[in-house]
């Protein structure tokens, strides 16, 4: 049986963990873009591709 996804039972200390991943990502995924745009390295694309993963996986809450 599958159990169902609760941010709530985690410990406090986690909550607040993700709770500032979600504010920061914006920002950094924006600077990395531009960063990109003028230095594009396939490493530079490759942490884009995982900030902007990330963001919407924060702002969907499957994380």
């Amino acid at each position: 049986m599958k159990r169902r996804y609760n941010p709530y039972s985690w410990p406090p200390w986690l909550r607040q963990v993700r709770a500032v991943c979600a504010q920061i990502i914006i920002p950094l995924t924006i600077f990395q873009a531009i960063r990109t745009i003028f230095f594009p390295t396939t490493f530079d694309v490759f942490l884009l591709a995982v900030f902007v993963l990330l963001a919407f996986a924060l702002h969907l809450e499957w994380i």
